[in-house]
């Protein structure tokens, strides 16, 4: 499929989330999401699955070929594409790439021969492996402008897999309390915000968010959700991610923190995720077609997003510590793939 240029202007009507997360729609507050552009990975049969974009508009993301082999990219803000980057130690055909900043500094993650997940950044053709010390598996989600990231870790071997995030070279580990995994996928240039998604005792997905002073929020579902994810978000606190509902329908999700959402989908799509925002308000995403071949797209907010807040949300305990999750059972999460 060529990149083609299409303006498709779409009403997302904005919610707020009442306590315990369910919507109620908010009447007098409207926005837009414009779809600009869609693209794919140059190459036959290529499903494309961008993840991040930065300042400059350039997005990092996967590309998975018609056998299987997985392969990062980057698509830079002219239209032109990376060649395929592949980690030096990836011997099973999965390189993916999940974070970019200004610099062009990618960050993400690889299978080993060993079949562990391990990280790695890349900057001008050059790789540097990078694990949390100790750890058996290590996924990087993301890379900020000051060189601050996120991601997740298997301490132990288990397959739990807990949060982390880097600031100014201190590792802090973190995860909501009962969880069998918590995931960080993106912290702004500003620090006040770390998103991302974990998944309860029962194997069910919900949106979480780590504020400045280390208080977890969650959970994070649109009312109807049976699995929701937040991937990304700006310095003006806008996070975009995607839930599932219980037809089988999955739809891009806008969210302004504490309580406000709108969603979107792809125009004659049953699938679709919003990955990356950058301070523009250009998101990058991606839709299946009917064949379920995944397309990437980028697309803008027009208009203001509503500010009224709504009622309390559920909190944890302001000092991030580990918890002993409820499940630990690898069917629950060890052998999943983290969302991408």
């Amino acid at each position: 499929m060529k990149s083609k240029q299409i303006i498709i202007s779409i009403l997302a009507v904005l919610f707020v989330f009442p306590l315990m997360g369910t919507f109620a729609q908010q009447a007098a507050s409207s926005g837009s999401i414009e779809v600009i552009t869609t693209f794919d990975y140059p190459g036959t049969g290529n499903s494309t699955l961008p993840q991040k974009i930065n300042e400059r508009g350039d997005v990092v993301g996967v590309f998975v070929d018609s056998a299987g082999v997985t392969r990062a990219f980057v698509r830079f803000s002219d239209g032109s594409f990376s060649d395929p980057i592949v980690d030096p130690n990836d011997t099973v055909g999965f390189t993916e790439g999940r974070g970019i900043n200004n610099s062009r500094t990618v960050n993400g993650d690889y299978v080993a021969s060993d079949g562990t997940v391990q990280s790695f950044f890349w900057s001008g053709g050059t790789f540097t492996e990078y694990a949390v010390p100790g750890a058996v598996q290590t996924n990087l989600l993301s890379i900020n402008d000051a060189g601050d990231f996120t991601g997740a870790f298997d301490p132990d071997g288990s397959g739990i897999f807990q949060a982390f995030v880097s600031v100014g070279g201190t590792l802090t580990s973190y995860s909501v309390p009962g969880a069998a995994g918590t995931l960080a996928y993106e912290i702004n240039n500003s620090e006040e915000l770390t998103v991302g998604y974990y998944i309860d005792s029962s194997a069910i997905l919900h949106g979480q968010y780590r504020d400045a002073s280390g208080a977890l929020h969650f959970p994070i579902d649109p009312s109807g959700s049976v699995a929701t994810v937040l991937f990304g978000l700006n310095d003006r606190n806008w996070v975009v991610g995607r839930y599932a509902d219980s037809g089988g329908a999955t739809h891009g999700l806008f969210f302004i923190p504490p309580n406000q959402f709108a969603t979107f989908d792809f125009p004659g799509s049953t699938f679709t995720s919003l990955n990356g925002i950058n301070d523009k308000g250009v998101i990058c995403g991606r839709y299946l077609d009917a064949s379920g071949i995944a397309h990437g797209f980028l697309a803008r907010i027009k208009g203001t997003p509503p500010t009224q807040a709504a009622g309390p949300q559920m909190k944890a305990p302001a000092s991030p510590s580990r918890a002993t999750p409820l499940n630990t059972s690898r069917s629950a999460w060890g052998d999943a793939k983290l969302a991408r």
